[in-house]
């Protein structure tokens, strides 16, 4: 168990480290780390943990992490009382390098902020963060979340719509966050997705 707690540490302090562009951004490499390296949970689990990470208050990268560090001790064997731990350890993992970061940059930034070196350095990461957010995007677009044509063409064309009105109310008509998941969500249940 020291081994799993001390890899989930690394990994979410890693995880906060390089996870520039808020919690989005930060959802490609969770999830390439907790599925794909480490196996700790299934990619249905992770898409369901993503969920539900959406759903609650709080930055999704820091509930994902709690939701993670509970379901990979949890997916091991151990008790759940082992999974409030690795919720605790993920969370403050994921969270200590940007604590760090910002009281050492807090010291800096103010003088130097207008600093050519500085301001490559943000204009660099822009791009950087744009691709990060692609990736979580394309990462959600999975059969769980939109089955596929050859399971349930259906199911598919109505994810497709649903996707594309959220899109649309967002982008056309500048509806807010909260009503368009809302209808969504009423979508969902009246066709039974």
């Amino acid at each position: 168990m020291l081994l799993l707690l001390t890899q989930l540490f690394w990994t979410f302090f890693l995880i906060g480290l390089f996870g520039f562009g808020g919690g989005y951004a930060m959802l490609s490499l969770i999830q390439g780390e907790v599925v794909e390296h480490y196996h700790w949970m299934t990619m249905g689990q992770f898409t369901d943990i993503v969920a539900v990470s959406q759903s609650t208050p709080g930055p999704i990268g820091i509930n994902s992490a709690t939701y993670v560090g509970y379901t990979a001790l949890v997916n091991a064997g151990y008790e759940p009382y082992w999974g409030i731990l690795g919720s605790f350890l993920a969370t403050f993992a994921v969270v200590l390098p940007s604590f760090i970061l910002m009281l050492l940059i807090s010291r800096f930034l103010l003088k130097y902020r207008n600093h050519p070196a500085v301001e490559s350095v943000f204009g660099g990461l822009r791009p950087a963060v744009v691709g990060l957010l692609l990736a979580a995007s394309l990462l959600l677009m999975n059969s769980e979340n939109f089955s596929s044509v050859s399971e349930s063409p259906w199911r598919f064309c109505l994810s497709l719509l649903i996707f594309a009105f959220a899109f649309f109310a967002q982008k056309v008509y500048r509806m807010g966050p909260i009503l368009i998941i809302m209808l969504c969500g009423v979508a969902g249940i009246v066709l039974g997705l």
